[in-house]
């Protein structure tokens, strides 16, 4: 191993910025770099549960400015900037040596104090879209690494641009490759908010094809879960309704094909795994439509509007699927992609 390092991990916002952001700090820690992991207070349980032992936390005062309310922006902006103030205060006494950014903005005042101190910073944009914080904390910033192969909107400014995939958990590494159960076994998730679309739409459509050897895991909110499991139970589907799933590696690797939302985790949790998928993205969520699309084109599954998203259109689609085991095969392969993301990431900034 080298020089031991002092490596400030900036996340927030949501489990979409923290995840890969807890995958990286626990590469680091295990090479002996010393990590700080900076968050705002929406994901501070997330972050403080899930991050490696030795890690430092720094609390972060930001929030979105996405709001229509012009004194929520004002209010959010205001944010920002006292954050950028003390965190370039502080990096004054203690000054890391790199800084890596994962988007969501409570990042930008961490990247704007480390552009004050010339500290070397990284930022990793997770959607096939570059976000609106990243977009705009790309002026301070060298080096973006990017999930995707191919990422729309990002500033023709940027110095430098590295594919490095999307870091995972390991538990999905471990599954990675696993061939398809073939029993007929669906996964739903809606992710962790659940999506009434889903919960609308599925239940029809399996009912309508008539087929017994269906079996659902359906992931939705917990006010729906007696609900759904009522509904499936008397129109005898075989069905798990739940309002959390704690092993998501698992359930992906247990499922012949997933039907949900196309949060980049989710997209490329499924693609390490390597599994058939039914993206529906969110309609008002551009970074989805983009994500869905990229994962369509590789002939891994689908990405269908919502509108569009009907259960005549999804009984014939799973129908056909299911009538053509060879074809849920192909799909599987096609959707599978190698994942080195977190050594890529750790090289890259330690280098």
């Amino acid at each position: 191993m080298g020089d031991v390092m002092k490596i400030w991990i900036a996340t927030g916002g949501t489990g979409g910025h923290v995840y890969p952001a807890l995958s990286v700090a626990d590469c680091l820690v295990a090479r002996g770099h010393k990590v700080t992991i900076s968050h705002d207070g929406r994901v501070r349980d997330m972050v403080r549960r899930g991050a490696p032992s030795g890690a430092r936390f720094s609390y972060v005062w930001a929030s979105g400015v996405g709001a229509k309310s012009r004194i929520k922006q004002f209010w959010a902006l205001f944010k920002i900037g006292v954050s950028a103030m003390a965190l370039t205060a502080r990096f004054m006494v203690s000054r890391p040596d790199r800084v890596v950014a994962f988007g969501g903005y409570a990042s930008v005042p961490v990247v704007f104090a480390a552009h004050v101190w010339h500290i070397p910073t990284f930022l990793h944009e997770q959607n096939a879209a570059i976000g609106r914080a990243n977009k705009f904390a790309m002026r301070w910033v060298k080096t973006l690494m990017t999930s995707f192969p191919s990422v729309s909107g990002i500033p023709s400014t940027t110095k430098r641009v590295v594919y490095t995939g999307l870091p995972v958990r390991r538990d999905f590494i471990n599954c990675a490759g696993a061939s398809l159960p073939g029993d007929s076994k669906i996964l739903v998730t809606g992710g962790s908010l659940g999506a009434r679309i889903l919960d609308e739409v599925v239940p029809e459509a399996i009912v309508a094809m008539k087929n017994k050897k269906i079996f659902i895991t359906h992931q939705t909110r917990p006010e729906n879960v007696e609900k759904l499991q009522k509904f499936y139970a008397e129109n005898k589907v075989r069905a798990n309704v739940l309002s959390f799933i704690h092993d998501m590696a698992s359930a992906i690797a247990g499922a012949d094909l997933i039907i949900g939302r196309s949060g980049a985790s989710t997209v490329v949790e499924i693609q390490t795994v390597g599994r058939p998928a039914i993206f529906v993205p969110l309609n008002i969520n551009p970074d989805q439509a983009a994500n869905a699309a990229s994962f369509a084109k590789t002939g891994g599954g689908f990405a269908i509007e919502q509108s569009k998203f009907t259960p005549r259109w999804l009984s014939s689609t799973l129908s056909e699927l299911f009538d053509n085991p060879s074809r849920l095969e192909k799909m599987a392969a096609k959707s599978r992609v190698e994942n080195n993301a977190v050594n890529l990431i750790c090289d890259e900034v330690t280098k």
